[in-house]
């Protein structure tokens, strides 16, 4: 069996994102749903002290696109 290097990113970037106890949600969606279905999420208010966050984004073969969602604890500015 060949591990391909974005084989074991992704692992590595999954078992990452499982330690901070945050959601993490990945979409595969034609492009322009998946345009709608990120704004909807990022026009989100926070929640408590978390917001959302696109981290991570790529175009398929099949020309849809899959994106990752995840709450992060949110960052206060005020000094």
């Amino acid at each position: 069996m060949s591990i391909r290097p974005s084989d074991l990113a992704n692992r590595i970037s999954d078992r990452r994102g499982s330690e901070d106890g945050f959601s993490l949600e990945t979409f595969r969606l034609p492009v322009d749903v998946a345009r709608v279905t990120a704004r909807e999420f990022l026009n989100q208010s926070p929640q408590g002290d978390t917001v959302n966050v696109v981290e991570r984004w790529r175009q398929l073969p099949d020309g849809q696109i899959e994106f990752t969602i995840r709450r992060v604890r949110a960052v206060n500015w005020k000094s």
